[in-house]
């Protein structure tokens, strides 16, 4: 967790630290404080896997703007803010609404926006990878904005969560990429009732991206024979039998996607050069079958040709 705060800097050189760096450099905003005498901004961010920051900031009474010349810095995250107190924003120059305290908006850092803090406030935030999100949200671009009153579906859970990681971190990188995964996820849960005609759309995209997922961390350990469905469910943070549904729903199975990358390994080891020195119950072995009978079988059905004639093709080449 990293830590910024204005109540570190002498009173005197406030004004310039909030605007010249924590406002360009940190936010991509301009602020403009109700009170000069009274200029604090308190930041804390987490930060994860997947371009996934959480954020916590505390701001005096204060404007924030995110103008049209500051948008040359590329920033497009899209953000995700839920202030402790009301406050009311503009999204692209559009009339400002209000924000009840605890709702969340959603806005992409792309686009202009400005918001007004009457008081002091606290700001939660969950800044993510715009294209990671549209993955799983594809008609999000449609609105320039979102409003998600805390109520809503799903919200809770994304909250509590998000207040979990920040109280507990990540210890690890896999730690961190399973939390990661699991902030976007529930997410664009959250985003299915926002997002127009979104929700069966990005209910197959949150499965779709899962399974690519899934498929990556099977191919990553395709050559250890105890590759088990139960490991990579732990791995993954899911059940068993939710990754044979999205297999099912795939149209095959875990048992079938991990033989056929098994085959396609062995049929490259097969025609390595480097191997030409192997035997084929040993590329057999180390493409990760524990039977050659077995591996024999498959290999013909799938390739219409046996190991050895596999081999001597390119031997004989």
């Amino acid at each position: 967790m990293r830590r910024l705060s204005s109540e570190h800097v002498p009173p005197r050189e406030r004004m310039a630290f909030v605007h010249d760096f924590v406002a360009r450099h940190i936010g991509g905003l301009h602020f403009s404080p109700a009170d000069r005498d009274n200029i604090r901004i308190d930041l804390e961010g987490l930060m994860l896997p997947g371009g996934l920051t959480i954020g916590r900031s505390f701001y005096a009474p204060m404007r924030g703007a995110r103008t049209r010349d500051l948008l040359q810095d590329g920033r497009e995250h899209y953000l995700m803010a839920i202030n402790s107190e009301d406050h009311e924003i503009a999204v692209e120059g559009k009339a400002p609404v209000k924000i009840a305290a605890g709702d969340a908006i959603l806005l992409n850092e792309a686009g202009c926006s400005e918001f007004w803090l009457g008081k002091a406030t606290r700001v939660d935030v969950i800044a993510l990878d715009r294209r990671l999100l549209a993955g799983l949200a594809p008609r999000i671009p449609m609105e320039a904005s979102y409003i998600i009153p805390s109520k809503a579906p799903s919200m809770s859970l994304l909250v509590d969560y998000v207040e979990a990681l920040r109280r507990n971190p990540p210890v690890s990188l896999k730690a961190g990429e399973l939390a990661s995964r699991h902030v976007y996820d529930l997410a664009a849960l959250v985003l299915d009732g926002f997002v127009r005609g979104g929700a069966e759309r990005n209910a197959h995209s949150i499965a779709a991206a899962r399974l690519k997922l899934i498929q990556k961390d099977i191919v990553a350990r395709i050559a250890d024979p105890d590759l088990r469905i139960e490991a990579v469910a732990r791995r993954q943070g899911v059940t068993p039998r939710y990754i044979q549904r999205l297999f099912e729903s795939d149209g095959t199975t875990f048992s079938d996607f991990v033989r056929e990358q098994r085959l396609d390994l062995a049929f490259c080891l097969l025609r390595a050069r480097e191997r030409a020195g192997s035997t084929i119950t040993a590329i057999a072995y180390d493409a990760g079958f524990s039977d050659v009978s077995s591996f024999n079988r498959a290999f013909r059905r799938r390739f219409n040709a046996t190991p050895s004639d596999v081999r001597a093709t390119i031997l004989a080449g």
